[in-house]
Parts: structure tokens; sequence; C-alpha cells
């Protein structure tokens, strides 16, 4: 983790507009709380993209709330091949995948810029005693991150590429408008490429062009130059194979992220 920025709290995150309060560790607690668990932190970290926060095979003792940006989770095989796991929005929480001191068995590297919250593993023990349904929050936001996980191992094995291509695109999709409901535009800038996209689906660069040049001439969607189109959202929906039940999945509905994905799902019906 060279080279990151590591800055002072008094500089760093302000826990009143942080992610983390809307979809994260820190949802639905009171400012107290917030300010109480805020107590364990320590310095907030700042990625330029491309960096790694956490390292293959390199011991991890805190966990981090992605604030702002975007990151990913990977493993690289011996021959260099890479393996994208899934995509990490603000509101995630790294650090916690294995237990505490064991060496990762991924890494995690910025998309963009980023923003984290650092909490070490040796406060977690204290926080609990004194806020013990912060335990339940740690395993609600790791049991989404599994059920993802699930759902991009499906993909690999048995989607076909114009169905693995659809449902990344619209998961990525939903997950960040879950961060702005009420935005009704189908269109976002999404900060991958190409490469990226095959990496998280198990295709071939050549293979993630073609499919994308069938999308766009279907008229069901348009990503070029980083900018995702959705034209055809009731199409698209049906080649990725969702339901209501799985775009509140995707955000860990359970407050406004309902009413968020239903006024989205009731878009897709009538846009375009």
């Amino acid at each position: 983790m060279a080279n990151i920025m590591r800055t002072p709290k008094s500089a760093g995150v302000d826990c009143e507009t942080c992610q983390a309060r809307v979809d994260g560790l820190c949802a639905g607690y009171s400012a107290g709380t917030v300010e109480f668990i805020s107590g364990y932190r320590s310095n907030d970290r700042y990625l330029k993209a491309g960096q790694d926060l956490l390292n293959l095979g390199e011991p991890c003792d805190a966990i981090f709330n992605l604030i702002d940006g975007w990151m990913f989770r990977y493993t690289i095989l011996a021959d260099g091949r890479r393996q994208i796991l899934d995509f990490a929005l603000p509101g995630a929480m790294l650090g916690l995948n294995s237990p505490l001191g064991a060496p990762m068995t991924f890494g995690a590297q910025a998309l963009t810029d980023v923003v984290v919250c650092v909490i070490p593993h040796k406060a977690l023990g204290h926080l609990s005693q004194h806020q013990p349904d912060l335990g339940l929050r740690l395993a609600l936001l790791m049991a989404r991150e599994r059920s993802l996980s699930f759902d991009h191992l499906t993909s690999i094995g048995r989607r076909s590429a114009h169905e693995r291509i659809a449902r990344l695109l619209l998961e990525l999709f939903v997950r960040s408008r879950a961060g702005w409901p009420g935005y009704q535009i189908e269109e976002m800038h999404l900060p991958v490429t190409q490469e990226h996209i095959g990496d998280a689906t198990g295709l071939t660069g050549v293979h993630v062009n073609r499919v994308l040049r069938d999308l766009a001439n279907a008229d069901i969607l348009k990503f070029c130059y980083r900018r995702l189109s959705i034209l055809e959202p009731d199409k698209l929906m049906d080649l990725a194979g969702i339901d209501q039940e799985l775009l509140q999945s995707w955000t860990g509905s359970g407050r406004s992220e309902a009413r968020a994905q239903g006024d989205f799902a009731r878009g897709c019906r009538h846009a375009a």
C-alpha cells in the first residue's frame, strides 16, 4: 500500500455526509452513535486510480469503508491473467473477508480516485461490546457481498456472453443509481473499460467488443467512452434475467432503496 496518502481525521471524511451513513457500516445510526464509532477510526486514506488498497497475499489489519469513488476486488493467476471478482461502490466495506490478520486471498484496486475511512480490526471487539448491533450490520454487508459473488459465479459458469455483460452493466447501473434515488435518466458515467468488463465476465476483449456492438445494434444499450446509455430498459432487464427482488438484493434494500428500485422498475416500463 505504498504511496497511499494518509491524513488526520480532522482533515478527512465528514461523518455527517459520509456515504457509509447511507448504505454502509453506519447506515441507520443516530449522530451520537456515528460519533462513537468514529472515535475508533484511524487516519483516512486517499488513493489515486490504479493504486492498491489491499494486496494479494499480504495481511490486512483493518476494515475500510469506501466513502468516495469506485474500486474492484481481483485475483491474479500465475501467468498474469486477472479475474475481477466484483466492483465496490461508495458505502462498500473492504478488509473483513478473511480471518483477522490472515493473508488476503484477493487484492483491491482503486478504479477511480477514492477515499476510505479506516477502522482497525483490533477496535472491532470493543466496538461490538458497546454497540452490539454493529456485528449484525457487518454480517448483513458481508451477506450482500456473498449474494453478488454467487450471482457473478453463476454468470461465468452458465450464462451466455450477452447475458453476462447485460447483467453486469445493469447491476452497476442499479447499484450506482441507488445512491441518487429519484434521478430518472437512463444514462450514467461508468468508470470501467472493456478490459474491466472482460476480466469481470471471463471474456476476451474481442468478445466483449462484439457483444457491446450487438447490444448497440439491437438498440438495447450503448457503452462508449465510459458512458452507459440504456436505450430499451425492458429488453435489457429481460436479457439480464432480473426481477424486483433481485434489484433489491443488489442494493441491500431495506429503507428507501426499495422505493428507489421500485421507481427504477416502473421507469423501465415507460422509458425510451
